[in-house]
């Protein structure tokens, strides 16, 4: 038996934000739908469910969810999704003038927005670059405790057999000690190159240049195409897209926050 309200803390009168209310601001649904699913019980605050209408809430610090899913109610947070092109840094800035992220997010950073990247990319590897101003947020999608898986594409050289794939998830011995693979799949063999899927949850300094090098193969090209729930998909370099709603909730789900 799930827990019912009211074990939210109430605010004093007058103070706080009626929760139908913050729902439909974080772009959940309508007042009214929100008022549906409240009485539903979809809709929980600091693990309680709701069937309250009008409850009062802190948007600054209650934990919100519905249907489970996490759901970001404070307004200055922000969470983008990059898709960093070939040759830019994974940096905010660079003392050398090259391209790096922070010319692409420029002017919210002039807008004092103070953006973290997740993880980063060395400059020849494309793809997906997560920017948030939640630095909690950052910091646990880049500890490997919370085991958050990545995706990479990858054009090698050489013909890569099937069989490297169980090397690679057995573990390889690497410079500063052995590394795994979660999956590992060939999609593609032609003309003495290969196109292969590499998921792993490993954030160390060009682990994935350096596990393919070890077996063999060293990469031509590599792309960075999922961090988690999040998608690159079609999303041209250099652009920058906001998550949307269940993509942020999952990533909050992902580090248990």
């Amino acid at each position: 038996m799930e827990p019912e309200g009211p074990g939210h803390e109430k605010m004093p009168w007058g103070e706080g934000e009626r929760l139908q209310k913050v729902l439909a601001k974080a772009g959940v649904a309508s007042r009214r739908a929100a008022e549906e699913m409240i009485d539903q019980g979809r809709v929980e605050v600091d693990g309680i469910i709701v069937r309250e209408q009008g409850l009062r809430i802190d948007p600054e610090n209650a934990v919100v969810r519905v249907d489970g899913i996490r759901v970001v109610v404070r307004e200055e947070l922000v969470h983008l999704a990059l898709n960093k092109p070939k040759g830019w840094q994974s940096t905010m800035s660079d003392d050398l003038g090259r391209p790096c992220v922070g010319d692409i997010v420029a002017e919210r950073v002039a807008a004092g927005q103070r953006l973290f990247h997740v993880g980063r990319l060395d400059a020849d590897t494309e793809g997906l670059l997560l920017l948030t101003n939640d630095g909690d947020l950052a910091h646990r999608l880049m500890h490997p405790s919370y085991q958050v898986s990545k995706t990479y594409l990858a054009t090698v050289q050489g013909e890569v057999h099937r069989s490297i794939g169980k090397i690679l998830r057995d573990g390889v011995e690497l410079e500063d000690g052995p590394a795994t693979v979660d999956k590992f799949q060939v999609l593609e063999v032609d003309a003495g190159r290969s196109l292969v899927k590499v998921v792993l949850h490993e954030g160390r300094k060009h682990i994935v240049r350096r596990l393919l090098d070890a077996v063999g193969h060293p990469v031509v090209r590599l792309v960075r195409t999922h961090i988690g729930p999040v998608v690159l998909a079609d999303q041209r370099p250099g652009t920058l897209r906001v998550l949307g709603r269940d993509e942020i909730g999952k990533l909050y789900e992902a580090v248990s926050l």
